[in-house]
Order: C-alpha cells, then structure tokens, then sequence
C-alpha cells in the first residue's frame, strides 16, 4: 500500500523503513502535520500515518477521504485527536498501537520521580559551576511513601510493579477491576481517598469527556499539602491552570509532566531560538519544582521497534482483508 506519514522525524523514518523490509508497502514521508491545510497532500495514499498530535477532525477526514485514504493508522496508543464517528461514515477505518514497550512510560515516570525528589537535575548544574554545597536538595526516601496511580492499563501495572520494589504503598483507580491487582500489591480504591492518602499522584488514564481535566481545583484540595503530581499520559488530563495556583501554595510541591495540553505547537519541534508565546507554559517552567519533559517517555528503541513493528500489520491486515484486531470501534 502507498502510506503517508505526517509528522514524521528522522527516527520514524529509520525505525518504519527498517521494520518495512518484510512488509513492501510504499513508504513516504512527510514533516508536516496533519491538518484541514496539508490533509490534500495525501492524494494517492490509500493510508495516512499519524501521531498524538495531528488533527483528524471531520472536516480533514472528509478531505482524506476525497484524496482517496481508506485507512487512518495511529503510530500511538490514544487517539483522542480522531473523529471516529466521521471516519465510520465515511469507511475509513482506523487502526492503533494499544500497547508498545510499558516499560518505557513506567520507567519514565519513575525518572521524574526520583529526579524531583533528589533534585538531581539541579545538583548536575550545580557541580558543573563548581557548586558542592547541598543546600536546596534534600529529598525523601521514596521506600515507605503512598504513591496513587489512576489508570491501571499495561504501563500503570508495570509502574506498580517498579513502585512496589522501591517499597512503597500503591494505590491504584481504575474503571475495571481485575485479580492482576491483588496480585501485585496494588490496594484498589476510589478516587477520592486515592486524592487524600496519596504522598504521590501518577497518571497512567486515556483521555476521554469522563477523564478531561480529571485533575482540577476541586480534585486538588482533597489532594495532601505537599504532594507530588506526574504526568506522563495525556496533557488535558490536567487543569494547567489549577495546577499552578496549587504550586504557588505549595498545595503541589513537585510537579513533573512529560504532557502538556497545549503542547501541539511546542513539543517535537526545537523552539530554541524563538519566543515561546505560551504565557502558561512558560509559567511552569518558572517554577524550581517543576521538571517538564518534551513527550519522550515512549521514547526507547524498544518501544520504537514495537510502533513500527505493529503499525505496519495493522496495514497489511487492512491490505489483506484481514480482521483488523487493532481496529478502534465507534
């Protein structure tokens, strides 16, 4: 099949390119993202290859589907940025990564952890100026703490696990139950004691109408003084604004995100040398006790080979008339 990839970087096209050898399909490659304005340069594709944050509204599957696309494949596990009921009708079907390396986000998640709480980020800076004084970088032991994780998918399983051998407490919420959660040590509970006995607050949910700004103000006050929010799921999981009136109280005391909300026109792109007009954004990064990184928690050959890997038989499944078991249904 001829595919387009839109916003594609170098490494989509090593890891797909690498991973195509045993698919044949016709793979081109495009910077741009997805949009009403570039949707017309698929003209020939039978699929469009997207990501987290390309559009694929109704009025631009509408455009796909005139340029001839059958097929709308994510190199991504959420797709929230989809139209699912404008693609169903009109017969694009659209295809997912459901999981990839969980190991990847989980042990992200962690890094922001351990880098908030022992400061190391700012001790490397620190000691690159000659500067050995500790002052300013007293941590806690992680072994002990209660740590909530909402979202208890394949990536918050694997967090739990790394969670319970630092010799923490795990909470965890989600919409389903399992025996897998027993087994792990996770004690199940509600969110509003998950917001109240939390010393550490890990999101690992899709983004859905029932989970959009699932952390607020209201959610917040019920969090403890203090608490530590990560975020490596979906940015508009988070009220940014909430968030950083409770950091100007101290409500939140360590904040560290790998997703931002509005982060479309930021992240994958090297903004170094212009003027970020993001007020908010920019607000965050004010803080000492906030550590923000640019969506890379995926971000590991491992993972990179499972995307390509999968993405790719989800294609030649649809090219084959083979049932599409990574198909998202209306």
């Amino acid at each position: 099949m001829n595919v387009l990839f839109f916003s594609s970087k170098v490494y989509d096209t090593e890891f797909f390119n690498q991973s195509n050898t045993r698919h044949k399909h016709t793979l081109n490659f495009l910077e741009v993202p997805l949009n009403r304005n570039t949707a017309v340069l698929a003209k020939g594709h039978e699929a469009v290859c997207i990501f987290v944050n390309d559009k694929a509204n109704a009025e631009v599957l509408q455009l796909l589907a005139e340029q001839g696309v059958r097929l709308v494949a994510l190199r991504c596990a959420g797709f929230n940025n989809v139209d699912l009921e404008a693609a169903q009708k009109l017969g694009i079907k659209v295809v997912r990564v459901p999981a990839y390396s969980p190991y990847s986000v989980a042990e992200h998640t962690l890094a922001l952890i351990l880098t908030l709480n022992r400061k190391t980020h700012r001790a490397y800076n620190r000691v690159k100026e000659g500067n050995f004084a500790l002052n300013g970088l007293m941590g806690f032991d992680l072994h002990g703490k209660t740590v909530g994780l909402i979202g208890l998918g394949k990536i918050g399983l694997v967090t739990a696990r790394i969670l319970k051998g630092f010799g923490c407490r795990v909470l965890g919420y989600d919409v389903i139950k399992r025996d897998e959660f027993d087994e792990i040590g996770i004690e199940f509970t509600e969110l509003p004691a998950l917001y109240s006995e939390s010393d550490i607050i890990s999101l690992h949910c899709p983004l859905t109408p029932q989970t959009h700004h699932l952390i607020n103000k209201e959610s917040i006050a019920s969090m403890k003084q203090g608490v530590m929010l990560i975020n490596t799921s979906r940015g508009a999981l988070i009220d940014t604004k909430a968030v950083i009136a409770a950091l100007k109280t101290a409500h939140i005391s360590y904040l560290g995100l790998d997703v931002y909300e509005e982060e479309a026109d930021l992240f994958f792109e090297d903004l170094s040398d212009k003027v970020i007009q993001d007020d908010v954004f920019m607000r965050l990064l004010s803080f000492n006790n906030v550590l923000i990184t640019g969506h890379q928690a995926f971000f590991t050959r491992n993972a990179m080979e499972g995307i390509a890997s999968v993405t790719l038989q989800n294609i030649s499944d649809f090219e084959s008339g083979k049932m599409l078991a990574n198909q998202i249904a209306n």
